[in-house]
């Protein structure tokens, strides 16, 4: 079976540079599943779960937000940040939605900042539970 190269990069570093034989993304519109001699396209992520895999090992991110491209069987995926699953620190993540969530928002500008927030801690949690 064919590969895919799989290539996770943040500004600060490249967390992940593999062969996997898939990849699933988060888009802001739902999930996308990549596999090999998958159509070439460039598309946004939203806050969510980045997994690549090659039989029983599957390798888990948390991706906020940035851009996948699939060009013949290389997926890369660049995002602001990314944290592998088994990082997440779920009580804070909770915490900080749980604060979020309590802000009032008199703006439009807060309740925007406000819904990123609930959003990013949210999915944070989501692929904390995928992760155990």
């Amino acid at each position: 079976m064919a590969d895919l190269r799989c290539v996770l990069i943040t500004p600060e570093r490249t967390l992940l540079d593999r062969r996997a034989e898939f990849v699933a993304v988060f888009l802001e519109d739902g999930e996308l599943g990549i596999a090999p001699g998958h159509t070439p396209l460039v598309g946004r992520l939203g806050f969510g779960e980045m997994r690549a895999g090659a039989g029983e090992e599957v390798e888990r991110f948390y991706v906020e937000g940035g851009f996948v491209e699939v060009a013949g069987d290389v997926v890369t995926v660049l995002t602001p940040y990314a944290l592998p699953a088994a990082e997440i620190d779920a009580p804070v993540a909770r915490q900080r939605l749980v604060e979020a969530l309590a802000r009032r928002a008199t703006s439009e500008e807060l309740l925007a900042r406000r819904d990123a927030v609930v959003a990013q801690n949210r999915a944070q949690l989501r692929v904390a539970r995928r992760a155990e």
